[in-house]
């Protein structure tokens, strides 16, 4: 009886991953260093698998999202715990809505900031377009 020999799952070194996410081989270092990532060693290179592949889209994700990486990590290490997909939603939701208020904050803080800006703009114009003789004695000064 013939047996069908699997083949050895996909590995990737750092340089391929670091050209298949468009960063630099130290920002997966950095990862690593972080615990996001736990690539195997043959001689001194690194193998990463599959699993450390999806780990760093995910943290990439993440980080695209704005999250810092303090939050970004108790999300990728669902991805290997046993517990339901619902609880792992849920984390995420919570972690979403939280960043979201801070944007929308941060957003109002913005808006209230381009406001005053176009005040001073106003201001600084309607002095430039009073009388000559006022804009001459204002440069003088």
């Amino acid at each position: 009886m013939p047996t069908s020999a699997r083949p050895a799952p996909r590995t990737y070194t750092i340089t391929e991953l670091a050209l298949e996410f468009d960063i630099t081989p130290r920002a997966i270092r950095f990862y690593e260093d972080m615990g996001l990532l736990a690539p195997q060693r043959q001689g001194r290179n690194r193998v990463y698998t599959q699993r450390d592949r999806t780990r760093l889209k995910l943290t990439l994700r993440g980080k695209r999202l704005g999250l810092s990486l303090q939050e970004v990590k108790p999300l990728v290490e669902m991805y290997d715990s046993p517990s339901d997909t619902a609880q792992q939603l849920q984390a995420f939701l919570t972690v979403l809505a939280e960043h979201r208020r801070l944007l929308e904050r941060q957003r109002e803080d913005i808006e209230i900031t381009l406001a005053e800006i176009a005040q001073h703009e106003a201001r600084c114009r309607a002095l430039l377009a009073g009388p000559p003789a006022r804009r001459k004695r204002n440069a003088a000064r």
